[in-house]
């Protein structure tokens, strides 16, 4: 399995890129396609090379943060974003790991991969990892601000196939976000999208509210890019302020009490982990014909290593081929109803 890494995308790249690439290499035993620079990369990862199975693919361009999307996809062809896609495209890798662009990432994906057939829109699935036991997946987490009922409706099948592979889960639950329980509630979008999940092939148990995600009343959370971009940066913002006011306490008490950290002594190290958006590494863009995954602009090293964590889980679980068979299942159910008809 070879993973490749966007060495040039996000805030602490390429450093940050690829120690966490080479940690991964070592603690997952994939081998590891570093694109961006080559110079640059050379220097960084010289002593890796072959040894630890890290290779370089050279990409002389970036997209940075600020571009337009579609524009930058379009005008810089050897950027590593592209060039990396374009890799999983043309079979040289298994999956591709980008803290870059997202938009771009999602562009570039739609571009040079395609949809897998009978996909309307690609979607985010991103983990909430309140109990690493058992995560809350969310889905959409960003790749559609705008949304259709049935755009919702897919997306709720695409969240139950993932968490099927990746938590061995035979009937995931499946809740509508909303403002409240009641099948009323919420706007347009969120109502017309009860009625037809209620209808649909997944197990639906009815909408979920903000405090049902961290009781994890439902395996998969479904809701509309925009919301679910939301509900994921305030749960990371949260999870900074947090861990950040405690460790300061911590260093405080720690010092009194001769090097002892807090978050040992009172329990909370592990818990502090399950809250921490670094130790899920990214989400995975599901519906495009790929292994494709978005890690966080802030990634640094353990982020990066469990984003190409996660993406090794994806291409074991062989998500992405399951995702087109159940497509063409379902594809083949409605010839078959409109025939009888």
């Amino acid at each position: 399995m070879i993973i490749a890494v966007d060495a040039a995308g996000g805030d602490y790249a390429p450093h940050e890129i690829v120690k966490g690439a080479i940690k991964a290499a070592q603690e997952y035993k994939v081998d590891i396609a570093l694109v961006g620079r080559k110079p640059v990369l050379h220097v960084l990862a010289s002593r890796h090379l072959n040894k630890a199975g890290i290779t370089i693919i050279d990409a002389s361009q970036t997209i940075e943060l600020h571009e337009s999307p579609v524009k930058a996809v379009h005008s810089k062809p050897d950027s590593s974003i592209v060039v990396g896609i374009n890799l999983v495209r043309d079979g040289v890798v298994s999956a591709f790991v980008s803290a870059g662009n997202s938009g771009a990432v999602v562009c570039a994906s739609l571009f040079n991969l395609g949809r897998i057939e009978g996909i309307k829109r690609p979607a985010l699935c991103g983990i909430l990892n309140i109990n690493p036991s058992a995560p809350v997946f969310l889905i959409d987490a960003g790749a559609n601000v705008d949304c259709r009922p049935d755009y919702l409706v897919q997306f709720a099948e695409l969240g139950t196939i993932y968490t099927r592979q990746l938590l061995d889960i035979s009937s995931p639950r499946v809740g509508l976000l909303s403002n409240g329980e009641e099948e009323a509630k919420g706007n347009r979008l969120i109502r017309e999208s009860h009625k037809l999940l209620k209808k649909g092939n997944v197990n639906f148990i009815g909408n979920v509210e903000g405090q049902d995600i961290s009781k994890r009343t439902a395996d998969v959370i479904v809701t509309d890019g925009f919301t679910g971009n939301i509900v994921i940066k305030t749960m990371e913002g949260l999870s900074d302020t947090f861990l950040n006011s405690l460790r300061q306490v911590g260093q405080r008490i720690s010092g009194a009490l001769h090097g002892h950290g807090l978050l040992h002594m009172v329990g909370l190290s592990s818990w502090a982990k399950r809250i921490d958006y670094r130790e899920y590494g990214g989400a995975c863009l599901l519906g495009v014909n790929g292994n494709i995954i978005i890690a966080h602009g802030r990634s640094q090293a353990r982020a990066i290593k469990n984003a190409i964590g996660l993406a090794k889980q994806t291409v074991e679980r062989d998500v992405c081929q399951i995702i087109k068979e159940e497509s063409r299942k379902q594809a083949t159910a409605i010839d078959d109803s409109n025939f009888d008809q």
